[in-house]
């Protein structure tokens, strides 16, 4: 009995605690305290879509892990209506009615340069993941932070890959945004660095007609570049390609490059739209795999379809990570403020006083605002660290599109450039491309354009060294056909330029077919401009220069004689004796005699050696004359005379 007793009074205790505890952990929970945050979205945009998602997700697998948090990100959401002033509309409403004490978005950089400007006004941060135009900075304006990276990033990773391929043109096509021209001084810049020009800059307009796009890009085709760098999102970028394969851009001998902002999107393009776009290649900033990051894709793969059954084809792309970044690193901000005052200081309210003048200040701001920028964390995307306020990047991968998927190539690091593995510690080539037209011979970069001028080049037609410069008429066709040694060095040499050189060779002749005068008037009419240049075997002469200039000599003449040789007479001892002709001899011997007999008039009256009989006296001067040639007779001269 008293067992029994015991047993139940036990029960009654843990009962009353049980009860107990659970009021107070809801009287806790209740204490929580709300930090209203604007969310400035357009529902039309897949970006805007892919975000919203993203937000919802953050939001509830922060919260579920740091549970034991005080305060709570309350999300008020609006959407922009792909509208600029209707985006400014929503964000003054947040800050006067609502009072949020930072706003994530809006999703465009046009909209984000009306919304930033009101967050200065209250000093509340705006945090956009989507807006990369450089010219939005914190330097001009200090409550934006990018929580994605700037368009400014990519440019030399796109430079690179033009140098990879010796490229020295590319053109330019973007849209008439503040998205789309964002990007063109930094794209000049670094193909400035390497030496590629940008002969012609196609600005697009988004709400531009398809007969437009077709205008255009019918314009570019008579040009004679063929490297195309396209910078645009994706509603218009997506007709332009189709009309780009429908005109015939997408075949063999073009190159496409496609910025981050399309390259983002290929898994959610329809497959009409990648099929003509085979062969481009594309660059998208990297994000390591992690368990975190497969689950979290398989998670809002069901999320997102469930909220936009509408939406068949979207996959899960960088904004969305960097959206979901963002509510994290809000999150872990706001925390560590508390239960401080989270009140707008309002100005002074006058009748007739428009909804601008009487915007709040934020009195955590400043602070915020600081917590934020000092935040760093790893997020889904990778590292999660602001620098001047904005993301850093660390590697960009290089995208193939094939078939109905998007291959990877490679990748590009700001230290080591374009690697085909991102272990490699050295520069290396790409993986093989399979560029437009299912080629994998890489594109040169540029044709002969069709409405080019071609430039006349004068041969000369000369009887003599066919094997330098032949013309010939053939017979069939009545065509000129030039051949010899100078036209294949002149067509190797413009072989090898990075440009296209149109150009005919034009015979110097009459109409008879014989020359039309020396190799002097046929230079000077480069002067009277009827040619362009001259290809032939022509010589550099002083008097020519003074009306043409002459390239290098390409093969080495200088002055030569031809002579006849038999070779038996090379075998000969005495061929060494071949230059000395009789007239020679002769006066080698006449001046002999006369050394022998000045020596004698000047040694014989002193000398005992030049004395005696004329015979003797005879043959000592023809020997003292010849034996010169082997020794000095200086102990033999006795007249002061002779030294």
């Amino acid at each position: 009995m008293k067992n029994s007793v015991q047993v139940l009074l036990s029960f009654i205790l843990i009962f009353c605690m049980s009860h107990f505890i659970g009021k107070f952990g809801v009287s806790a929970q209740n204490t929580t305290i709300p930090f209203n945050v604007g969310v400035v979205l357009d529902y039309n945009n897949l970006v805007g879509r892919i975000g919203l998602t993203c937000i919802s997700m953050a939001l509830s697998d922060f919260y579920e892990i740091h549970s034991f948090y005080k305060t709570r990100l309350v999300l008020h959401t609006r959407d922009s209506n792909s509208n600029v002033v209707h985006a400014a509309s929503m964000a003054l409403d947040l800050l006067n009615n609502i009072e949020v004490q930072a706003i994530i978005g809006p999703i465009t950089s046009s909209e984000a340069d009306f919304v930033i400007d009101l967050g200065d006004e209250a000093h509340v941060p705006i945090l956009s993941f989507s807006a990369s135009n450089p010219f939005l900075s914190s330097a001009q304006n200090p409550y934006f932070v990018r929580a994605s990276l700037s368009d400014s990033f990519e440019v030399k990773a796109i430079a690179s890959i033009v140098q990879a391929f010796r490229w020295k043109e590319a053109v330019l096509i973007y849209e008439n945004t503040d998205y789309g021209s964002g990007i063109v001084p930094y794209l000049i810049d670094a193909f400035t660095a390497i030496e590629t020009r940008v002969p012609y800059r196609s600005v697009l307009s988004p709400s531009a007609t398809d007969d437009q796009i077709v205008s255009e890009l019918y314009k570019m085709m008579t040009m004679q570049t063929r490297v195309f760098v396209v910078h645009m999102s994706y509603p218009l970028g997506a007709r332009l390609f189709l009309k780009a394969k429908n005109v015939g851009m997408m075949n063999e001998g073009y190159a496409w490059i496609i910025t981050d902002g399309l390259s983002n999107q290929l898994n959610s393009m329809d497959s009409s739209v990648l099929h003509s776009m085979q062969g481009v290649i594309g660059i998208e900033p990297y994000q390591p795999m992690s368990d975190n990051l497969k689950n979290f894709k398989i998670r809002w793969r069901q999320n997102f379809h469930k909220e936009n059954p509408d939406m068949k084809r979207v996959a899960l792309n960088i904004f969305g990570l960097w959206a979901y970044d963002t509510v994290w690193a809000l999150a872990l901000a706001a925390e560590k403020f508390g239960a401080a005052n989270l009140q707008f200081q309002h100005p002074q309210v006058v009748n007739g006083t428009s909804d601008l003048l009487t915007i709040g200040i934020s009195t955590i701001g400043p602070k915020l605002l600081q917590t934020i920028l000092e935040t760093k964390f790893t997020g889904l995307s990778g590292k999660f660290s602001l620098v001047d306020g904005q993301l850093q990047s660390s590697a960009y991968r290089v995208l193939n599109v094939i078939g109905r998927e998007r291959r990877e190539i490679g990748f590009w690091t700001p230290t080591n450039g374009i690697l085909r593995e991102l272990s490699a510690s050295s520069n290396s080539n790409l993986s093989p491309i399979v560029w437009p037209g299912d080629s994998t011979t890489v594109p040169k970069g540029w044709v002969i354009p069709t409405n080019g001028k071609k430039l006349k080049i004068g041969v000369p037609v000369m009887k003599g060294f066919s094997e330098f410069v032949k013309v010939a008429i053939d017979p069939t066709t009545n065509a000129t056909i030039v051949t010899g040694y100078c036209i294949d060095v002149f067509n190797a040499v413009t072989g090898e330029l990075p440009y296209a050189l149109s150009y005919e060779f034009i015979p110097f002749m009459k109409p008879d077919g014989t020359s039309a005068g020396t190799y002097n008037d046929m230079i000077y009419q480069i002067y009277l401009q009827k040619y362009d240049a001259v290809v032939g075997d022509t010589t550099i002469i002083a008097n020519r220069s003074f009306y043409v200039d002459f390239t290098m000599p390409y093969t080495q003449s200088g002055v030569t004689m031809i002579v006849p040789i038999q070779q038996h007479q090379r075998k000969n001892i005495w061929v060494f004796l071949k230059p000395l002709n009789w007239d020679l001899w002769f006066t080698i011997f006449i001046f002999f005699i006369f050394t022998g007999a000045v020596t004698w008039v000047l040694e014989h009256r002193v000398n005992n050696d030049f004395r005696g009989t004329p015979i003797n006296q005879l043959g000592m001067i023809f020997w003292f004359t010849f034996s010169t040639m082997v020794f000095a007779h200086s102990k033999y001269s006795s007249s002061s005379l002779n030294l």
